[in-house]
């Protein structure tokens, strides 16, 4: 169980640090963009950590009030949600 849960997490992060490069990429070049909620569901998904290492890396969303709160906030509860988990099935 932890190795699936392990991979299924570094798929989801890496995949929302390739979200946040790839909509970075198409808003230099005024293209159509990749819409916050799929961010945001993403990150829900077990992608903050990605999500979040993508904003800081591309320069990308961290004007935007949401996303610095609440990205932060998910990556939290999530790691907590996990450390909970990881304690109980041992």
């Amino acid at each position: 169980m932890e190795n699936l849960l392990f991979y299924y997490l570094l798929i989801a992060n890496a995949g929302g640090l390739l979200l946040c490069a790839i909509d970075k990429w198409k808003a230099k070049r005024h293209a159509w963009r990749i819409p916050e909620k799929v961010l945001f569901g993403t990150a829900f998904l077990g992608g903050g950590l990605g999500v979040w290492g993508g904003m800081y890396l591309f320069r990308h969303k961290t004007r935007h009030w949401n996303f610095v709160l609440f990205i932060p906030l998910i990556v939290l509860s999530e790691s907590a949600a996990l450390f909970w988990l990881l304690l109980w099935y041992r």
